[in-house]
């Protein structure tokens, strides 16, 4: 069971305390192998043209970041280029719907993220059966997110943030991306666990509530350290906190949650997935390389740098 996917989880603010716990073996039934098919004599010749590498969200967001750095690496390794191609709204779902209706030939592959395991419990109907219509090639790298401030607002940790938010409810407006990112659950999640009440402003990327946030429209915002890092370096955000168990190394001197609301805790996660069938020997081609590059010193170095730890599971784990 990867030990990066967030502990806590909801479908409805009245169960999210209860429910959060068990997404990791939410996320962990989306890599259970599914079959792939009989090996065909197309699979032994992929790739035959450009891949396209479906990110279901919008650009700078985790998925996004990781994709692109993934598919430079991958396009080098399989001599074929290999094409972001971002599809993002209604939480994701747009974008994994498209590939699973491309042809299972390895010439269509999908980048995603949290909101994937958490999707099936959010929306009433998906237009695609999230384990049966994919197969999972690897889990890609899990990092912490950042609760991040406006230079405004007068908080330097979470402490004071959420004595702020308290004394004055609904004040504070939080950026959130999606119904299922981790920007949402963790803004429910600081509300059930510390009783403040903030306002929610929902955007359709990451990309437009940095804008935002750094421009003061809004307040605060629970983002991945890759999307903050540059704004952070610049003075034009401030982090209050991450949400891992311990200080990340990308991010000295910014304490866990956990320091000031024990148990808040919680790891974003990227994971590579195909349309269901695709042949097992391309499958199994795409995870040796994903496996091999997560190896590379450069590639590790240029991860942590972000905040990210690379994986590269089996699709079995």
């Amino acid at each position: 069971m990867p030990a990066s996917m967030p502990r806590r989880a909801h479908s409805t603010p009245r169960r999210s305390a209860r429910r959060w716990r068990w997404l990791p073996a939410l996320a962990a039934l989306g890599f259970v192998p599914l079959s792939h098919g009989t090996a065909s004599a197309q699979g032994s010749a992929w790739p035959t043209r450009p891949i396209r590498m479906i990110v279901p969200n919008a650009p700078s967001g985790l998925a996004d970041i990781t994709a692109r750095l993934v598919s430079a690496r991958l396009a080098d390794a399989l001599g074929q280029p290999v094409l972001v191609d971002n599809r993002p709204g209604a939480g994701g779902t747009l974008g994994t719907a498209a590939a699973v209706k491309s042809a299972p030939d390895g010439h269509t592959l999908l980048s995603v993220f949290d909101s994937h395991a958490t999707n099936p419990h959010l929306f009433r109907q998906l237009p695609y059966d999230t384990l049966a219509d994919l197969s999972p090639v690897s889990l890609l790298v899990r990092g912490p997110l950042v609760l991040v401030v406006n230079p405004g607002v007068p908080a330097r940790n979470a402490k004071e943030f959420i004595a702020i938010a308290r004394a004055r409810p609904g004040v504070i407006n939080t950026a959130v991306v999606g119904p299922g990112s981790p920007a949402r659950l963790l803004a429910e999640m600081l509300t059930l666990t510390t009783g403040v009440r903030i306002t929610q402003i929902p955007y359709k990327g990451a990309a437009g509530a940095l804008s935002d946030l750094i421009g003061g429209q809004v307040d605060a915002m629970f983002a991945t350290v890759p999307s903050i890092a540059g704004h952070l370096k610049s003075g034009r955000l401030r982090a209050l906190a991450v949400t891992s168990e311990r200080p990340s190394p990308a991010l000295p001197g910014v304490p866990p949650m956990n320091a000031t609301v024990p148990g808040f805790e919680a790891e974003a996660w990227v994971a590579l997935l195909a349309p269901a069938k695709t042949p097992a020997e391309i499958v199994a081609r795409l995870h040796a390389e994903v496996v091999r590059m997560m190896a590379l010193p450069e590639m590790r170095e240029r991860l942590a740098e972000q905040g990210l730890e690379p994986v590269g599971s089996t699709p079995l784990e």
